[in-house]
């Protein structure tokens, strides 16, 4: 179901909470769909189950998923079609910002960029 890549720079919970608002963007995912248990989920991916409970904690605390005592965790309506897009376009901006200016990149530039873009 989820698909990470153990030598990407970017860390495995958050490879699994951009394919979960993934999955919920594209209609894989709708709302109310139960996600598999965290201990499930990890022995899958080959990784700690600490590593995607902080993922589902992560995507709790953003509001995609919410979670029920002995029922598992569950897509929340919140994460509907445009709203996961809009909040997976901001996070990959935001990092492709940071990048930016680490490499020097001014917040004048920055500006500049959008303005172009929006017109």
């Amino acid at each position: 179901m989820f698909q990470i890549d153990p030598s990407a720079r970017i860390p495995i919970y958050e490879q699994i909470i951009n394919n979960v608002i993934k999955m919920a963007s594209l209609g894989v995912l709708k709302p109310g769909d139960k996600l598999p248990p965290v201990r499930i989920l990890a022995a899958d991916l080959g990784i700690n189950p600490n590593t995607a409970a902080k993922a589902y904690r992560d995507l709790e605390a953003k509001g995609y998923i919410y979670s029920t005592v002995g029922r598992g965790s569950f897509l929340s309506e919140q994460a509907t079609q445009n709203f996961a897009q809009k909040q997976l376009a901001i996070e990959k901006f935001t990092d492709a910002c940071r990048e930016a200016v680490t490499f020097g990149t001014t917040s004048e530039e920055l500006i500049s960029i959008v303005k172009k873009i929006t017109g």
